[in-house]
Order: structure tokens, then sequence, then C-alpha cells
């Protein structure tokens, strides 16, 4: 982690991200990587070396403090940094996918 990131965050966040909430698992098994660093925000891949869960954080500072949201996820590091500039899924995105697999059933 950049000195600069480690300067601005709170230890309650720190905790936060070394935390796995699939199997509770506590900093020595969760290995932290920062993905990228905007600015004030940070992008941030844990994996717990327990349970192989994934989660991916976005990490922000400002005036008012230290701001944090995780989702866990199936993603390995690299698909973070692949997906992460990836145009939003809309509605017809999904029509089209379900059209799809139910023409294929049609078909079988």
């Amino acid at each position: 982690m950049s000195n600069n990131f480690l300067n601005q965050i709170s230890l309650e966040v720190l905790k936060k991200i070394s935390f796995c909430p699939i199997c509770n698992e506590h900093h020595k098994l969760i290995e932290v990587k920062i993905l990228e660093e905007k600015g004030n925000k940070h992008l941030i891949y844990s994996k717990c070396k327990k349970c192989y869960s994934s989660i991916v954080s976005l990490v922000t500072t400002d005036n008012l403090g230290v701001n944090s949201v995780g989702l866990v996820t199936d993603l390995i590091e690299s698909d973070v940094l692949k997906f992460k500039n990836s145009s939003i899924v809309n509605n017809d995105d999904v029509i089209l996918v379900h059209q799809s697999f139910f023409q294929k059933n049609q078909q079988n």
C-alpha cells in the first residue's frame, strides 16, 4: 500500500478491508492489494487464504473522513482490472441474453 494512502486511511477501515465476511477470518490470512489509485479513490482487491473468497472495495478519503464500499465477488484480480471500465449492462443486454438461451433451448 502506498504511504500516502496509509497516512490517510484510518485503522478502522484497515480492519474492515482485512476481514473476510464469508469465514470471519481476520488480518493474517487476508491478502490485500491496491489495484488502482486516482486522487482520493482506491480500488482494493482482498482475497481470503482460508476460504478463497474475494472482495473488491472502493475506499475514498476526503475532509469528512474515510468511506468504503465492498462487494464479495468471484472475480480474480486480473478480471477486476479487465472489467472495471466496461460498459454498464442495460435491460436490452439482459433481454438479448435471455432470448439467446430461450432460442437454444427451443432447438434442443
